[in-house]
């Protein structure tokens, strides 16, 4: 009886086997936390200081090249105005990287904008050393002045085939444009009625009505319409073959069938123009071509099926 009550007693001190395999798993996992805690600060740490590495090393190439960007447009004075539009593209980009470095992070995207910001400094420097060179005779050249100098030409002559293409471009762009064509032949009944036909032997006149586009780039104004209305042979019906119903388009002299002043404000506007078949006058079934003109512009095409 003593030796049972003694082996219950050291069963109640000793912790089952289960137990004691539990409390190991539960260490290591404690253990495991704590080391992967550990490791994401050490983690995160390192990425704050290769963020506060990179800021720092991006505020110093920011500065520098401020710095001697300043100091360049002191030391050229009033000559540095014609190019304060130039200057204030450059300080506008500083300061919108600053405001990247100070608000979010994007690495990626402020060292980009650095090197943008780089180059147009660089063009900076390169635009005021030509103006420099124009306003001061200078003495003496070295080598390197000379390839800046020659590098310069070729940037102007760039610029002045730039310039041409832009102007083009801008002379294109007023040129008026229409839509909204619409062509129809028509019959006038004795009583003054207006029907619409598409038989060549009941048309009293031919219609063109279309809208012309706004356009701010085009110069406001009377503009003279033409309209020329082809037969299926490619003949004008015109009003006559005066050369007082004509008009000069790229150094030729060409019959119109109708003709309008239209006073062109910059805003889109509707316009009716009409050409009316003489009593002994024949047409043909056909297509009919309709082109509309203003300057020395084709401004519009048409076409009209009769039968």
């Amino acid at each position: 009886m003593e030796n049972q009550n003694q082996a219950l007693k050291s069963n109640k001190k000793r912790p089952s086997s289960g137990m004691v395999v539990l409390i190991v798993i539960l260490a290591a996992v404690i253990v495991g936390l704590a080391i992967w805690g550990i490791g994401t600060l050490d983690k995160v740490h390192k990425e704050k200081l290769e963020k506060a590495a990179q800021r720092t090393e991006f505020t110093a190439q920011l500065d520098s090249l401020m710095t001697v960007h300043n100091k360049i447009k002191a030391e050229y004075g009033q000559l540095s105005d014609s190019l304060s539009i130039k200057d204030s593209v450059i300080q506008a980009n500083a300061s919108e990287i600053k405001k990247l470095m100070n608000t979010r992070w994007q690495y990626y995207q402020i060292k980009k904008k650095l090197r943008s910001l780089q180059k147009i400094a660089q063009g900076y420097v390169l635009q005021m050393d030509s103006l420099y060179n124009e306003n001061h005779a200078l003495t003496k050249e070295n080598h390197q002045i000379k390839e800046v100098l020659q590098q310069e030409k070729q940037k102007n002559a760039q610029l002045i085939t730039e310039k041409k293409a832009l102007s083009g471009k801008v002379k294109q762009a007023s040129v008026l444009h229409t839509y909204n064509f619409k062509v129809q032949a028509v019959h006038v009944t004795g009583m003054g009625r207006e029907r619409k036909t598409d038989k060549v032997r009941r048309v009293s006149r031919i219609k063109v009505c279309f809208s012309i586009a706004q356009n701010s780039i085009s110069k406001a104004g009377v503009r003279t319409l033409y309209v020329r209305i082809a037969r299926p042979d490619k003949k004008i019906l015109v009003v006559s073959n005066s050369e007082r119903y004509s008009f000069m388009y790229n150094g030729k002299r060409l019959q119109y069938s109708a003709k309008k002043d239209v006073n062109y404000q910059n805003e889109s506007v509707d316009v009716c123009m009409e050409w009316s078949r003489r009593s002994t006058q024949k047409l043909k079934p056909g297509i009919y071509n309709v082109d509309v003109f203003e300057g020395q512009h084709s401004i519009g095409h048409a076409s009209l099926k009769l039968r």
